[in-house]
């Protein structure tokens, strides 16, 4: 079974490179041990086998993710937008940094994000699940992670990612999503006509 998850992104600044690069450091990538709004429970010693299997695509820059969370066991590279370029526990959490590349998608996604479209960050994952005494979804040891990737759409209510006010490129910020819709709909409309 295709496992996607969606976790919390805490407040933290997308940054531009003096290379141009855009990255996004230090975000919540997957949560071990708690359910999540999906009913689900990873056990950490799984989460730890499979960051220790991802370590190393993340060494050898195979760590890609695609824009979309599409419904197949697979990275397609045509899709690809980002790569994970580090990643680390932090308590029951892992955390990571992500570099958003030039491909298609990635200017797709660099456009999102300078644009102020929020964005949310999600796991891809295959295993099988198995209900416990409380009906909660535990996440089996023949879990295999895929990937992270970037959506539209995250289950989990403040996994965002958006611009900082202004829309300065060198200046975006991952919020926790209690911004109203009508408030950033007239930003990105002030910043438009600012620009003609």
């Amino acid at each position: 079974m295709l496992l996607k998850e969606f976790f919390v992104i805490e407040t933290k600044t997308v940054k531009k490179t003096e290379s141009g690069k855009y990255v996004i450091p230090n975000i919540l990538l997957s949560q071990a041990n708690a359910k999540n709004n999906n009913e689900r429970a990873y056990p950490k010693p799984i989460l730890e086998r499979e960051l220790g299997n991802y370590l190393k695509a993340i060494k050898e820059r195979r760590a890609v993710g695609e824009l979309d969370h599409p419904d197949k066991p697979i990275v397609e590279l045509r899709n690809v937008s980002h790569i994970v370029t580090n990643a680390w526990w932090n308590g029951d959490a892992i955390k990571g940094d992500i570099e958003i590349l030039p491909t298609p998608a990635g200017k797709i996604l660099e456009t999102l994000v300078r644009s102020g479209v929020k964005l949310g960050v999600s796991s891809r994952g295959v295993g099988s699940v198995k209900l416990d005494e409380n009906q909660t979804q535990i996440v089996q040891d023949d879990y295999q992670l895929i990937c992270w990737d970037i959506v539209s759409e995250p289950s989990t209510q403040g996994a965002y990612l958006t611009e900082h006010k202004g829309f300065d490129p060198r200046s975006i910020e991952v919020v926790d999503g209690t911004i109203e819709r009508e408030k950033r709909i007239k930003e990105i409309l002030d910043v438009i006509l600012k620009k003609e």
